[in-house]
């Protein structure tokens, strides 16, 4: 994996940490334990068995991969962004 798809990932990651820290103080339905943890075993389980399917088959590779999780991190990070710049009315940067 490139250094520099580490570092977007970790960085987008972060962000969007944040932004489910900060979407908390609103609603924390989603955030509550058991069905936070079960929603994260669930798709810990079916993204693993999914990116195992596609390596073993030759169809991505791994820089692939983590180019295509960074992309995916920084857009949820925007998500939330997005979210809580319209919530509180005002542009909302997350790092």
């Amino acid at each position: 994996m490139s250094d520099e798809a580490i570092e977007r990932y970790r960085a987008a990651a972060h962000a969007m940490q944040s932004g489910v820290a900060m979407e908390m103080n609103y609603d924390k339905g989603p955030t509550e334990p058991k069905h936070l943890r079960v929603g994260v075993n669930s798709s810990m389980v079916e993204h693993s068995a999914l990116v195992q399917l596609l390596f073993v088959k030759g169809v991505i590779t791994d820089d692939e991969y983590h180019e295509a999780i960074a992309a995916a991190m920084e857009a949820e990070a925007e998500r939330y962004e997005s979210l809580l710049s319209e919530r509180l009315g005002t542009k909302v940067t997350l790092a």
